[in-house]
């Protein structure tokens, strides 16, 4: 199974961004989809996870109360919309899917077991 991830690009600080990831291929189940990004020079770092059924949501503290992830059931998509950006969000954000994580583990990496191919987000002062 592959992620698609997109809606990333260049904008300016305080401004807002879209970010979707969608299955190409057939639809497969999920426990858990985040978002992580990996900005240059850093390792790659957790932003956020929804639950698919329940629809609880975790974020880094960083990102909390300026990004919203959210996914659409019918289309089997999950969307991380991003406001009030800053240059520190600067990275290259993918998108993951777990079958089988538990809450303890979701802002790890090793959870996961799709990932998206990325998609760059550029914040400019």
């Amino acid at each position: 199974v592959q992620l698609q991830a997109y809606g990333g690009g260049l904008v300016q600080a305080g401004g807002s961004l879209r970010l979707s990831c969608t299955p190409s291929g057939r639809t497969f189940s999920s426990r858990y989809m985040g978002w992580f990004r990996q900005a240059p020079g850093n390792k790659r770092e957790f932003v956020a996870a929804i639950r698919w059924s329940g629809g609880h949501t975790y974020y880094r503290e960083s990102v909390q109360g300026r990004f919203t992830i959210s996914r659409d059931n019918a289309k089997n998509t999950v969307n991380l919309q991003m406001n009030s950006l800053k240059p520190e969000d600067t990275a290259v954000y993918y998108c993951a899917n777990s079958r089988t994580a538990i809450l303890s583990s979701i802002q790890t990496e090793r959870a996961y077991d799709n990932w998206g191919q990325g998609t760059e987000v550029t914040v400019s002062s």
